[in-house]
């Protein structure tokens, strides 16, 4: 969905090992599979792929995610089908490019299992396809875009799944809100031009022009802009009541700032995304983050997995703090069910070598159906396992320190 970086040239270094996509029915007894069977000896470790945006501003997306696989991986006791589990975390930097060296070193170990991430769509969009060429599963933990899951998707994005929600239904919940329970009239929408952003823009207008509303503009930006007066000057013009932006921290952090000091907007209603749930918005936007809302997941007890309490005692044990962005009980989630589906289908030989099917697996993660501790999770056919219900937060403290999911920012709907 960004980035600052450029990946050409490491892109080049590695380009020679993406995988010539070779999958094939094999049979190695005792398992026979259309895409191929991994085997692993004895004591060899079962190799969990992972990758998420793990540095820059908006790091503490995929951190938090992470965490939610690590701590999965302690439930199981590290060991899974009688190995040890390896996590192989890669930093995809929420980029298009990322995602794709990612999932090239991913998909080059022949001892990958399965993959779980990633945090943004901009990673997942070149990336699935990739891994499933090779004929690994790639479960999505907050890669929201309508299109990887899409019932039209290419035949690329079939090993595709996500224990998130997508943006169709989220976009819709969003319209919901602002048009009928804020009674905003007319609004200004701003994207990056990520698949997130677009997409997650053009479900809400979707929704929110059939309910009557006014879209008086649809704003575009640089993920790395800095000076946004020109832009704010120019909305202000038009008089929304509202300014939908859900974009990434570091730009949102700006507009909040400048917005402030923009004639005509200093009163205006900003409403970003779930990819502001993070401190790290407190700390790009300073004071004008107080006032800003942010649509998410309700995370009530009546929404949530009966188990996500305890789960979040646990995060506070094992890293020292509180949940450090949204998505953390989905990424648990995704490992949860990925580890099921994988002892569901292993068969383990007297000698101890422990045997996969790869179509087997996918088809397994597809067929959950259970509880998860972000709420249930069934996996339809084209991957997408979870159900979105709408809460809106809005931050009350300009203190990085309060961050608080539920209390800064604090839930104010429903």
């Amino acid at each position: 969905m960004k980035h600052k970086l450029s990946f050409a040239g490491a892109a080049m270094a590695i380009g020679s090992l993406v995988l010539a996509g070779q999958v094939h029915a094999e049979t190695v007894p005792p398992v026979t599979d259309p895409l191929g069977v991994l085997v692993l000896p004895k004591g060899a470790p079962l190799e969990i792929g992972g990758y998420w945006v793990l540095s820059g501003s908006d790091a503490a997306l995929g951190v938090d995610q992470k965490r939610g696989v690590e701590l999965a991986i302690e439930d199981w006791k590290k060991t899974l089908v009688g190995h040890p589990i390896v996590l192989d975390a890669q930093d995809s930097q929420c980029s298009a490019e990322g995602g794709q060296i990612a999932a090239t070193k991913l998909a080059s170990n022949p001892n990958t299992v399965v993959v779980i991430g990633p945090s943004c769509s901009s990673e997942a969009t070149p990336a699935a396809p990739i891994l499933w060429k090779a004929g690994i599963v790639d479960i999505g933990t907050s890669s929201t875009a309508p299109s990887l899951t899409a019932a039209d998707r290419n035949a690329g994005f079939h090993g595709f799944a996500r224990t998130v929600f997508s943006d169709a239904d989220q976009g819709k919940g969003d319209g919901n809100y602002i048009f009928n329970v804020l009674k905003a009239k007319k609004v200004v929408t701003i994207h990056d031009g990520s698949p997130y952003a677009s997409q997650l823009v053009a479900e809400f207008v979707k929704t929110y022009a059939a309910l009557g509303g006014t879209v008086l503009s649809q704003e575009a930006i640089q993920p790395t802009d800095v000076d946004m007066h020109p832009l704010l000057t120019r909305i202000a013009a038009e008089k929304p009541d509202v300014i939908y932006m859900p974009i990434f921290v570091a730009a949102a952090g700006q507009i909040a700032r400048q917005a402030k000091t923009t004639t005509g907007l200093e009163t205006t209603q900003l409403i970003g995304g779930g990819s502001l749930m993070t401190g790290d918005i407190i700390t790009a936007a300073g004071d004008a983050v107080v006032g800003m809302k942010i649509t998410y997941p309700d995370i009530s007890p009546e929404a949530l997995g009966k188990g996500y309490p305890d789960f979040v005692e646990k995060y506070k044990s094992a890293y020292g703090e509180a949940p450090v962005s949204g998505y953390h009980a989905m990424a648990y989630d995704a490992a949860a069910i990925a580890f099921k589906a994988i002892e569901q289908v292993a068969k383990t030989d007297d000698e101890g070598t422990t045997y996969i099917g790869r179509q087997a697996l996918r088809d397994a993660i597809f067929a959950t159906d259970t509880d998860g501790i972000s709420g249930r999770i069934k996996c339809d056919a084209d991957g997408e396992c979870a159900q979105f219900k709408l809460g809106v937060f809005e931050y009350v403290n300009a203190d990085p320190t309060t961050f608080k999911i539920g209390d800064n920012p604090k839930k104010i709907y429903p």
